[in-house]
């Protein structure tokens, strides 16, 4: 346990990614009360468009941009002219799951007809390696954990002291009171949609960076960003930030101390024990209704 330190380390670079990812479903949920299931295909999608750009000369910071600015507008076009339609209720909420379940598949489909199925390299933001706790950690990594961390920063202080963050928070407490004193749920869920694919473009594209560009790039990541989520609340956005980082963590510990090849079974075991103790997440709250 001596390398206890450099394990968590490295579990909360890796876990940057997932606490964006979670934090972008958890914003999009508390708005329209949808679980985007699409939105690790969406942000993927905004990576191959970057990757466009940069083929054509852009930068890498440019072509982030452009990742962030595509995946944001894709979401609100989804928003828009897939789940708005639906209406509200129960029913439409397990519809809207359906479609967007269906239009990640589609967007995958879409990715490996028109890029391919081979793996694309992106190219560094700046080379090399750093030392973190005695880890070597790549640049790459530090500053993509750096980014993630100041964006959600940037989101915690926009919800607190922005006219926008507040009215967000209202409308994601009650939708009808929100409505009553004058604040418009349709450009509320636009937003949310907009900076729940945005953050998750930012995570998808150093995960490209790390890996390559391929179509399944954001699979496993998705995945352990649900368990945060789930870990840290569904309702609660500083939860979502939490659970992803607990995932990166508790993922490093169980590969490195317990079974390389079982770290999935384990992490989900205990996410699993947490749930039977705190069903809400360690940070949620359980909702209520009126009947």
């Amino acid at each position: 346990m001596h390398d206890l330190l450099p394990v968590i380390a490295a579990g909360i670079v890796s876990g940057s990614a997932y606490a964006l990812l979670a934090l972008g479903i958890v914003i999009i949920f508390r708005s329209t009360d949808t679980v985007n299931f699409a939105i690790g295909d969406t942000a993927t999608l905004g990576v191959f468009v970057s990757v466009t750009a940069m083929q054509a000369g852009a930068p890498v910071a440019v072509a982030l941009l452009i990742a962030i600015t595509f995946a944001g507008f894709f979401g609100v076009a989804t928003e828009r002219l897939l789940v708005r339609p639906l209406g509200p209720g129960h029913k439409s909420l397990f519809i809207a799951l359906v479609v967007t379940i269906g239009l990640g598949l589609l967007i995958h489909a879409a990715i490996g007809a028109i890029w391919g199925h081979r793996p694309i390299t992106i190219a560094p933001m700046v080379p090399g390696t750093v030392s973190v706790f005695g880890v070597a950690l790549t640049w790459n990594k530090v500053i993509a954990t750096a980014i993630a961390i100041v964006a959600m920063v940037f989101v915690a202080w926009f919800f607190r002291f922005t006219t926008v963050g507040v009215a967000m928070r209202a409308s994601a407490e009650d939708h009808f009171a929100a409505r009553v004193v004058g604040i418009n749920p349709g450009r509320i869920a636009a937003f949310a949609w907009a900076l729940g694919c945005g953050l998750a473009a930012i995570a998808a594209f150093f995960l490209a960076m790390e890996t390559s560009a391929n179509a399944n790039l954001t699979i496993s990541a998705l995945f352990r960003a649900f368990a945060g989520v789930f870990l840290g609340g569904l309702t609660s956005m500083p939860g979502a930030a939490v659970g992803g980082f607990a995932i990166g963590i508790l993922d490093n510990i169980a590969g490195r101390y317990l079974s390389a090849n079982y770290r999935d079974t384990i992490v989900f075991a205990v996410i699993v024990a947490v749930l039977f103790i705190k069903p809400a997440g360690f940070l949620g709250a359980g909702r209520k209704e009126r009947v």
